[in-house]
């Protein structure tokens, strides 16, 4: 059975990712760093609670010794924690608010990475799917016939673009596990104040279809709920 990590996975996308890879036969550890939030949600569920703060890096290493005490290896991890931070007008921006949400959404996933690396080379077929967006992406929030284009979020992006950047890198680096980028497209969330036109199983497709595609399938891709997009 395909034991799979998922980080950031008490509501929203992370929940719904959650539920669907249960129905699909995994075993899912529901990570979060709220046990109030993520304990509930894991039992409703039928997975696993184990707390993980991204940001923290006792955290990240007493999660991955939970998972090896348990599980033994972990077959999907799925970086999917995220921040948003500061909306509009960049003037007023500080250092400490695009390092609180580089800490989460860049520097999150490689902590989380690094040290979950051990028991995802124990599986026979390894995936790291980061949960990214194409609100990184220079050719949509350059298209003005897209939804990425209207919205101001400078370190939101920032950290996407950094995001997928990261994910090429991983893929480059570690050819015996496939690593892709999803982006769940303009989904209604607590992020944009359930404007999305998606719902939250629709937003999920694209990390699903990576999670479920099984063994075979490239390294190094972009991809959203319809198909393979560029990194541009």
């Amino acid at each position: 059975m395909t034991i799979t990590f998922i980080t950031g996975a008490n509501r929203s996308l992370g929940y719904e990712t959650a539920r669907r890879l249960i129905a699909a036969g995994h075993t899912v550890l529901l990570g979060a760093r709220d046990e109030r939030a993520g304990k509930p949600a894991a039992d409703e569920l039928g997975a696993r609670f184990v707390r993980i703060d991204v940001t923290d890096d006792a955290s990240v290493a007493a999660a991955a010794a939970d998972v090896e005490a348990h599980e033994g290896a972990v077959d999907v991890l799925i970086n999917n924690a995220g921040v948003h931070g500061p909306a509009g007008d960049p003037s007023t921006l500080t250092g400490a608010d695009v390092l609180a949400v580089m800490d989460v959404n860049v520097a999150g996933v490689v902590r989380t990475t690094t040290t979950f690396l051990p028991l995802l080379r124990r599986s026979a077929d390894p995936v790291i799917i980061n949960v990214s967006s194409g609100m990184g992406s220079l050719e949509a929030t350059h298209d003005p016939s897209r939804p990425e284009s209207t919205y101001l979020a400078p370190v939101y992006t920032a950290s996407k673009a950094a995001l997928t950047m990261l994910t090429t890198q991983y893929a480059k680096a570690l050819p015996g596990i496939r690593v892709n980028a999803a982006d769940p497209g303009y989904t209604a969330t607590d992020f944009n104040g359930h404007s999305g036109p998606q719902t939250v199983t629709e937003g999920t497709d694209a990390v699903v279809a990576l999670a479920t595609e099984g063994p075979g399938h490239r390294s190094g891709r972009f991809v959203d709920r319809h198909r393979e997009i560029t990194w541009s």
